[in-house]
């Protein structure tokens, strides 16, 4: 990556994002250097992306292996007929967070293709101004039956719910 966009990384700020979520780090989340292990991130990253796809795009993991699951027949709407797959993935680090911090996440959509987009979540430790970590990655949304990109693209309830996450940040000068 381009030290140029690296730098533009770092200066994010909680504004650059719209949706947020808290998380609570757990002793267990650190590794033996006593700092946040790095699969960890890739859990905050998949919580608060799947988070927002369950309750603002319609996406319910459970009505296709369970059809009576009380969450699934909680929805008035059919599910998604589409799975989104992830592609890629990507995490830049500039500072060291560990329990018991509490962590302030923020999701962005970078990208919004046909059918695949680009996440970004940023990590902040609560009081804190100096994001720690950027990262994020790419699902490309399939055909459930045929286990390809859907031709038609996402579906639009899906891509409603994306479009309202895009969001350039902040210009500093």
């Amino acid at each position: 990556m381009a030290p140029k966009e690296i730098e533009a990384k770092k200066r994010r700020t909680r504004a650059d994002y719209v949706f947020h979520q808290v998380y609570r780090t757990r002793w267990f989340d650190n590794d033996m250097y006593a700092h946040l292990n790095n699969t960890v991130y890739a859990q905050l990253f998949d919580s608060i992306i799947n988070a927002w796809l369950i309750n603002e795009c319609g996406m319910d993991p459970f009505s296709h292996n369970n059809q009576n699951h009380e969450h699934s027949q909680a929805r008035k709407e059919p599910p998604c007929e589409q799975v989104a797959i992830m592609v890629n993935s990507y995490c830049d680090y500039f500072a060291s967070v560990a329990y018991p911090d509490v962590l302030e996440l923020g999701l962005r959509v970078v990208n919004l293709g046909k059918s695949s987009v680009v996440y970004e979540v940023g990590v902040f430790k609560e009081g804190e101004e100096d994001v720690k970590v950027v990262g994020g990655y790419m699902h490309v949304w399939l055909d459930r039956a045929a286990w390809r990109p859907a031709k038609e693209g996402m579906e639009t309830r899906v891509r409603t719910g994306l479009e309202r996450l895009l969001k350039e940040p902040k210009a500093v000068l």
